[in-house]
């Protein structure tokens, strides 16, 4: 059965193969994939800090409604989830989707908007090495794997995570 998964990202910073790897696998897996964004037009992905792809958004985050998705992907890459985490739909639409029960993954530096959505409380979880602090000040526990899959919370560190993350990802939505 095809589930549709909301990819949610801010304008720009956005880790590349955080996004494409995951969206390829998603889409390779018959599923269908959204991109969700704070602004209507295109967002920019970045190599780091090379600027890379850019990629149309399909719905603004104020728009769209957690019911209509299976799965929620955050990608990461260190300005989006800053960014992200400072616009109030987004938070709030992270927040209903990981108090929904339906699966969040987010990988390196997304976390930070599980962090803002309050929703680390008694988690488990892992993330790019800088966040520990936040994670930890959050309530949730911080550990250095691969991939920790806890609840609904499937979260990796970095982009070399990326085959397990999905591979989670996707035994989530089923």
């Amino acid at each position: 059965m095809t589930k549709k998964i909301a990819f949610l990202t801010a304008t720009e910073g956005i880790e590349r193969v955080e996004l494409t790897d995951p969206w390829q696998s998603v889409t390779d897996a018959g599923h269908s994939a959204e991109l969700l964004s704070t602004e209507a037009g295109e967002v920019q992905t970045f190599d780091h800090l090379d600027k890379a792809e850019t990629r149309p958004v399909d719905t603004v985050v104020g728009d769209a409604d957690v019911a209509d998705y299976d799965a929620l992907v955050l990608p990461g890459g260190v300005a989006n989830p800053d960014a992200l985490r400072l616009d109030e739909g987004a938070v709030a639409f992270i927040r209903a989707f990981a108090a929904s029960g339906k699966p969040v993954a987010a990988i390196c530096h997304a976390p930070w908007t599980l962090v803002e959505a309050g929703a680390l409380r008694g988690k488990r979880l892992t993330s790019w090495p800088s966040l520990q602090t936040d994670i930890r000040n959050a309530g949730g526990e911080w550990v250095d794997e691969e991939v920790v899959v806890d609840g609904n919370l499937i979260t990796s560190r970095n982009p070399g995570d990326i085959p397990a993350f999905t591979k989670a990802l996707l035994d989530a939505v089923g």
